[in-house]
């Protein structure tokens, strides 16, 4: 059976991308990192419990891609390019096949995205990963939630609801959007000096939305009819329901953010479509920003309240859930 410091040498020493800044990685106390001049250092960290995050019995390579990638798309949202990062493992025992595959949904991801795995810590107990990711931006350049201006356009990345389908469906499209997120990094980059406030879709559009609107200090109105549906989860979901998984589902780790309407109208005529990690993704307006604090809704050019789209609640809340 491996120990705790055969395991670490085995699947995670000299692993994912090697870069000249880092000096020390994994192995000693601690990672000694060169950060280039003229950046801010952008930081983020999430943690994936077994059971609420993933479901017993998940693909290990799942579980590693899923546990970088929730920490990528926080560094999208910023704008920030990836450059280190640190994981902390629970297991409840050693199973070297899982983490064989866990390794690898990990580290295939960490080199895809030039980062590289610079320390951490493994343990024993409920099973729980925990990574840290380290990125960085041009100095006072990062995106934040606190920009939007009233009659900014909302906009938002790819299509949601799909994710949260996901969880439960058995549509290997849905599955894969659950378990295989894609943090838009190069969208986030390209936002850089476009957008006035950015932050990532994970707890629900609506409970994201009213993230953002209440650290701007304005509100929003969204249009129902222009929520970015896939016809995969329409097909499954009906209308009604993918509306509903749009608006509330989470796990989603898609872009959300604002922009003068004159900034959007310019973007749109260089392109409609971003090219992301050789995939295109989509950039849907979903409403705008008005000064009256608060989220609203229209459908068909009518307020319409959540009680008539069966919303209960607005998104995820781990202590509410």
């Amino acid at each position: 059976m491996l120990g705790e410091f055969d395991l670490i040498d085995r699947y995670f020493r000299d692993a994912a991308a090697h870069r000249d800044d880092v000096v020390l990685g994994v192995g000693d106390d601690g990672a000694l990192l060169r950060p280039k001049a003229g950046f801010d250092l952008v930081m983020v960290t999430d943690t994936l419990v077994e059971g609420t995050h993933f479901k017993s019995g998940a693909s290990p390579h799942s579980i590693g891609h899923r546990a970088l990638a929730v920490n990528l798309s926080d560094l999208a949202a910023m704008g920030a390019k990836p450059a280190w990062a640190l994981l902390a493992l629970t297991l409840p025992a050693t199973d070297e096949s899982w983490l064989k595959e866990f390794a690898s949904g990990f580290l295939d991801l960490a080199r895809q995205y030039g980062l590289a795995l610079v320390g951490g810590d493994t343990t024993r107990g409920p099973l729980s990963v925990t990574v840290q990711a380290i990125g960085y931006v041009p100095y006072g350049r990062g995106l934040r939630r606190s920009g939007a201006r009233v009659d900014d356009v909302v906009l938002v990345s790819g299509t949601l609801g799909d994710a949260a389908a996901g969880l439960h469906d058995s549509n290997d499209y849905l599955s894969q959007r659950f378990d295989y997120p894609t943090p838009r990094i190069a969208l986030g980059e390209s936002l850089l000096d476009v957008a006035s406030a950015a932050m990532d879709v994970s707890d629900g559009l609506l409970a994201d939305l009213g993230k953002l609107t209440a650290a701007s200090g304005v509100g929003a109105t969204v249009t129902i009819d222009s929520l970015p549906l896939s016809k995969e989860l329409l097909g499954e979901r009906g209308r009604d329901e993918a509306r509903r998984l749009a608006l509330t589902g989470g796990d989603d780790y898609e872009l959300l953010f604002t922009m003068p309407p004159a900034r959007w109208e310019q973007w749109q005529r260089i392109s409609t479509e971003r090219s992301v990690a050789d995939q295109s993704v989509a950039i849907t307006p979903i409403g705008h920003i008005d000064a009256h604090q608060g989220l609203r809704m229209t459908l068909a050019g009518q307020p319409i309240d959540r009680t008539a789209l069966g919303i209960v609640r607005s998104g995820w809340d781990h202590f509410k859930a």
